[in-house]
């Protein structure tokens, strides 16, 4: 019995004393907790975004959109009668937005039915809360009317379009997160195996400088990460009957954020001395990064200060990126967010081969 405490005592020393044993043992859990709290706390934010469409001038689609802001879940934006509410959808890569038909208050006054249409990205962690409250208000409503009979009802459908599912929805996520975590951890990782096993020592002596080895390691990640996002592509057609479009935007962004985050996992680099504070560090700054660049649910659910910093994290605009091109076709949107990208690795770019050091430390 003995032997046994002593060897658990000792082996719980040594496992403490590494850094990716305190880092999952005590740090992970402490990030985790802290992160969905604050998601899933409300806090001070503004709600979800509604965008609604109302075509109809009668009191009763007022006092829906009355009940509905008044729920202090939504905030509302009004779209424009002249607009095609589905070209607004994919314009703007809405993912909640609501269409109220132009005679929504005379079926109500002849006891006909109607349907206020409800376009939902069912991704979206939001979108089952925002059907529930909208369905609530609804009900209410006809409660008010008639008692029981159910003369307002709501249809669902996707925003963009009407072929698109769920899982279309979900896969620019994947991508992003998969772009991120190939091109982070592997160069995170690599510079610190390097390093503790004096590779870089003998780079020094070959001539090469930090920034082509940067390069290098950019282009092995660029084709990796295309070749991956077409096997997912086709195994995703094959076997799930995707929808969404491979366009050459997606590869285009795909390619710049194997260069960002390339060069963010060689600027970690910069700091690690060995794996283990290379797997430390590629996590304590990947994990925040999957759960709140949109790629398990959307922003708008979080609290404002939440929000503000997704939008510091560049795992984000990739992700934003990929939804807009692949999903809603909206390209300008696409490009803003790839210019950003671009501009973001540029700077961890530059960085990252400045602070590097070939040399012992």
């Amino acid at each position: 019995m003995n032997r046994i405490l002593s060897d658990a005592l000792s082996f719980g020393r040594q496992y403490i004393r590494t850094k990716v044993g305190a880092f999952f043992t005590f740090i992970f859990p402490l990030l985790l907790i802290m992160l969905f709290g604050a998601v899933f706390s409300g806090g001070d934010g503004g709600g979800i975004s509604l965008h609604v469409q109302n075509m109809d001038d009668g009191p009763y689609s007022v006092a829906l959109m009355d009940a509905l802001n008044s729920t202090g879940y939504f905030e509302i934006h009004l779209i424009d009668r002249s607009s095609d509410i589905q070209e607004y959808i994919s314009e703007n890569s809405l993912s909640i937005a609501a269409f109220i038909p132009s005679n929504f208050t005379a079926s109500i006054l002849i006891d006909t039915h109607i349907d206020v249409i409800l376009y939902l990205d069912h991704s979206k962690s939001s979108s089952q809360i925002a059907a529930g409250v909208f369905q609530a208000v609804i009900a209410q409503m006809n409660y008010d009317l008639s008692g029981s009979e159910s003369i307002i009802g709501f249809a669902t459908q996707n925003p963009g379009s009407d072929e698109l599912t769920p899982y279309d929805f979900f896969l620019p996520g994947f991508v992003g997160l998969t772009v991120m975590i190939t091109a982070m951890y592997f160069m995170t990782s690599m510079c610190a195996e390097y390093r503790s096993r004096g590779y870089f020592k003998l780079l020094a002596t070959t001539g090469l400088k930090k920034s082509d080895w940067l390069v290098s390691k950019f282009l092995f990640n660029s084709v990796l990460l295309i070749a991956s996002l077409l096997v997912t592509f086709a195994v995703a057609m094959l076997v799930f009957d995707l929808n969404a479009v491979l366009t050459p935007l997606s590869l285009i962004l795909v390619i710049g954020g194997a260069f960002l985050f390339t060069s963010l996992g060689m600027l970690l680099g910069t700091i690690v001395k060995d794996p283990e504070s290379g797997s430390a560090i590629s996590n304590a700054i990947g994990f925040p990064m999957m759960f709140l660049s949109g790629s398990f649910w959307d922003l708008d659910s979080m609290p404002e200060y939440m929000q503000m910093i997704s939008k510091a994290m560049p795992l984000t605009y990739l992700n934003d990126g990929l939804r807009d091109t692949m999903i809603f076709g909206n390209e300008t949107s696409a490009l803003v967010n790839l210019a950003i990208i671009v501009l973001m690795g540029m700077v961890f770019f530059v960085l990252a081969s400045r602070l590097m050091s070939w040399k012992e430390k």
